[in-house]
């Protein structure tokens, strides 16, 4: 997990399961042990914020639990349309640990698109934060804002909700462009 640190991450970076050493589990409970063991170590760095393992850890769970608070659940994915940044990995990590996986959606690509993808993904809530909020407030899903939400995200609890999903559980969807030009979902 120390690779976190000072990376780009992409949206479709999480695995459902990973093997780092002799330890096989999801990526998300990794990481609370990573978390656990090193919270004050930087698990994250961009232009807009840093945040430690422990930091990252408690956002996440906030944020899935406001989340599954939502309806989101293995068979509900969330949207995560973010800039590359904090708040991404964030977005991504809350959404594994809600039990859930991600649609990734590039916030570059036109609205016209990003409905499309919601649309055909039977998105119901969708994580962004910034400019990227304004730019989708005609679609229909519900909102949850990882920067002007923060005060509401502060009041949900810190430790990490029970998911008892199995590890093989999808962890995202991406879309391509599809052999016929119409996004298609992977």
């Amino acid at each position: 997990m120390e690779g976190l640190r000072n990376r780009e991450v992409e949206g479709q970076a999480h695995e459902a399961s990973v093997l780092i050493g002799h330890h096989m589990g999801r990526v998300h409970e990794l990481f609370a042990a990573h978390a656990a063991a090193q919270p004050n170590a930087i698990a994250v760095s961009g232009a807009d914020e840093t945040l430690t393992y422990g930091q990252l850890e408690r956002r996440a769970n906030q944020l899935a639990h406001r989340l599954r608070a939502l309806g989101v659940n293995r068979d509900r994915p969330a949207g995560l349309c973010l800039e590359r940044s904090a708040a991404l990995v964030v977005g991504a990590l809350g959404i594994l640990k809600a039990g859930s996986a991600y649609v990734a959606l590039d916030p570059s690509h036109p609205k016209e698109r990003l409905g499309f993808m919601l649309r055909d993904s039977r998105v119901e809530v969708l994580v962004t934060g910034g400019p990227v909020a304004a730019q989708l407030d005609t679609l229909e899903a519900a909102v949850v804002a990882l920067d002007t939400g923060r005060a509401e995200l502060d009041l949900e609890p810190t430790a990490a909700p029970a998911t008892g999903h199995p590890a093989g559980d999808l962890a995202y969807v991406i879309y391509t462009s599809g052999s016929t030009g119409a996004p298609k979902g992977v």
